[in-house]
């Protein structure tokens, strides 16, 4: 069994990866959407993990590859 917890409420992709929460690897496919897109409208209903994304693709983009470590990026 695994000791990391469930990030219940945290939105933040730092907090979430420094303070060792269970974390479902979506990188590959935030990957490929900024090597093969243009622009996107996130739409999605409420609590469901837009302010995680966006966190995501601002780690990402400021190079913060600590953060990266065993994902698929």
């Amino acid at each position: 069994m695994s000791d990391k917890i469930f990030p219940i409420g945290i939105q933040n992709f730092e907090s979430l990866r420094e303070d060792g929460y269970f974390y479902i690897d979506k990188t590959a496919l935030i990957y490929q959407m900024v090597k093969t897109g243009r622009y996107y409208f996130i739409s999605r209903p409420r609590r469901f993990g837009k302010s995680l994304l966006i966190s995501t693709l601002e780690a990402y983009f400021q190079g913060k590859k600590e953060l990266f470590n065993g994902l698929a990026v």
